[in-house]
């Protein structure tokens, strides 16, 4: 087999490129911003001054510089993009048109996915990091359709989870973090008993996953879940075995 170098990459083989936000916050394993959390190599591109609180203001003139990252990242070779905050749903139409390469920004994509599977009349649960900026026109630009069917809770009022991922103060707890995602989990579904599965839309929950599962029982969705899906479109496996 031959083999060819690309203009200007510096090293290949990482097919999924990831966004990160300019934060000052821990990431464990499961998080999206650690490596280790993943069963396959990915390319990381911090977006310098796209900061946590301009993404969750839907700051508009976030665009730019998240243009100019995603394009370094197509340049180095990766075959996708995405990112670490859900709250990219606003951008997501207009990055994946200036883009040759697929775009899946934000973790709210999946919803429509998730209500085909769990079947009409019932519901979905959104566990966000911040419940009053996940609105309409969040909601709208993820194309996913406000209503009844959708039921979200956030953690910008647990202690733990505001620190170190709001307020950013370079130390979180995990075990409390936890805690308090379990926590919200089982609110939810003793509130909404026709809750059918469970989105973790922020980055910083999807190492909870297991544990929130484990509390509800039901099918629980996060930036994980989307990342590893959509690289086993782009890199299929070979199958060999027996008949």
């Amino acid at each position: 087999m031959i083999y060819r170098a690309r203009s200007g990459q510096a090293s290949y083989g990482e097919a999924i490129g990831i966004l990160l936000l300019d934060s000052f916050t821990p990431f464990i394993p499961g998080d999206v911003a650690n490596a280790t959390t993943y069963d396959f190599p990915v390319r990381f591109q911090k977006v310098e001054g796209l900061t946590t609180r301009r993404v969750l203001g839907k700051d508009p003139t976030a665009f730019e510089p998240l243009r100019a990252a995603a394009e370094d990242l197509a340049g180095q070779g990766v075959r996708a993009v995405t990112g670490d905050c859900g709250f990219l749903a606003l951008h997501q139409e207009r990055l994946a048109a200036s883009l040759d390469i697929p775009v899946f920004l934000s973790s709210l994509l999946q919803i429509p996915f998730i209500y085909s599977i769990i079947g009409p009349g019932r519901k979905v649960g959104i566990i966000t990091a911040d419940s009053e900026a996940l609105d309409a026109s969040l909601l709208l630009a993820a194309g996913v359709e406000p209503g009844d069917r959708l039921v979200i809770r956030g953690m910008e009022d647990r202690a733990a989870f505001s620190e170190a991922v709001l307020e950013e103060a370079g130390v979180l707890d995990s075990a409390e973090v936890e805690r308090e995602t379990v926590s919200v989990g089982r609110e939810m579904v003793a509130e909404e008993p026709m809750i059918a599965a469970l989105l973790l839309e922020c980055s910083c929950l999807s190492p909870y996953g297991r544990a929130v599962q484990k509390a509800v029982g039901l099918p629980v969705f996060d930036y994980v879940t989307m990342i590893n899906y959509v690289h086993s479109a782009l890199v299929k496996k070979r199958f060999e075995g027996e008949m």
